[in-house]
């Protein structure tokens, strides 16, 4: 955790019946200063992922704290704390972020002047004005992403940066099977691509739905939250699963092994999309 969202954290339980003051760009010099709150959608086929990367400016993160830079004249930089941190090629529909920003201009000034210097891959949808407590990441409650498949004789060219090709379709009843033994609340280690993980690996998916239309297949995952490459290796594992490369009973023992060197492969990136962020 970053010092300045932990101090954000802990005073602002305490200062807000003062006058506000300055710090590490959480706080601020008048009254001018705001919250805002902002849902976006991208295409992430040539970004790095949401979140700041050594040696590039190819980040959603980037690519937007540099708009509204700009658009602020801002003598610090303004820093964008996003929901979380999806990988690089993964796409969303309604990512929140928010930032906190001395402006006077109002919630639909915002949006179009973000939207008319952003590039054409990255959407803000909305903009609205949040309290001072809100945080996008650490008041999110839950998650839902999409991962689309496509199956069939005919390559999907069109479709090609927002599915994952596979030649033959998989038995969905099997997935279905073993996507139910998925459900609920486990040590998903497994499941992790950080060896180095040093939090708690348990998470609860309280749903995974699996439904197929027109040559795609479509996986949405619902939970409280996820690790590293989490949903992408669940999707390998239920592929192999649907390709018969391994039985849906065989998920109890794979959670309990806690070993990501027995799950499936993780599917690639482009695929992957995220839905909808929850907040209570």
């Amino acid at each position: 955790m970053q010092v300045r969202h932990l101090l954000q954290l802990v005073l602002s339980y305490k200062i807000f019946k003062s006058p506000r003051v300055k710090l590490s760009g959480f706080f601020c010099y008048n009254e001018s200063m705001k919250n805002v709150k902002l849902t976006i959608s991208y295409d992430g086929t040539k970004y790095f992922g949401w979140e700041h990367q050594p040696n590039t400016d190819m980040t959603i993160q980037g690519k937007l704290e540099n708009v509204v830079n700009k658009m602020v004249d801002a003598k610090e930089c303004v820093e964008i704390i996003g929901a979380g941190r999806t990988d690089a090629g993964v796409h969303a529909r309604a990512f929140v972020c928010n930032m906190f920003i001395d402006t006077e201009m109002n919630e639909q000034e915002i949006k179009v002047y973000l939207n008319k210097y952003l590039p054409e891959d990255i959407s803000v949808d909305k903009v609205s004005f949040a309290a001072d407590r809100f945080h996008s990441r650490y008041k999110a409650t839950g998650k839902t992403y999409c991962y689309t498949l496509a199956f069939g004789d005919e390559k999907p060219v069109f479709d090609r940066k927002y599915v994952w090709y596979i030649d033959e379709k998989p038995d969905l009843n099997a997935m279905k099977r073993a996507a139910e033994l998925l459900t609920g609340e486990h040590d998903f280690a497994s499941f992790c691509s950080n060896p180095k993980m040093k939090k708690s690996t348990v998470r609860l998916v309280d749903k995974i739905v699996i439904r197929e239309k027109d040559q795609r297949i479509y996986l949405t995952f619902h939970g409280t939250g996820f690790l590293q490459h989490m949903v992408r290796i669940l999707t390998g594992t239920l592929v192999e699963v649907g390709l018969n490369k391994r039985d849906p009973e065989s998920m109890q023992k794979l959670l309990e092994a806690c070993d990501r060197k027995l799950a499936g492969v993780t599917a690639p990136a482009q695929g992957l999309c995220l839905i909808k962020v929850d907040y209570s």
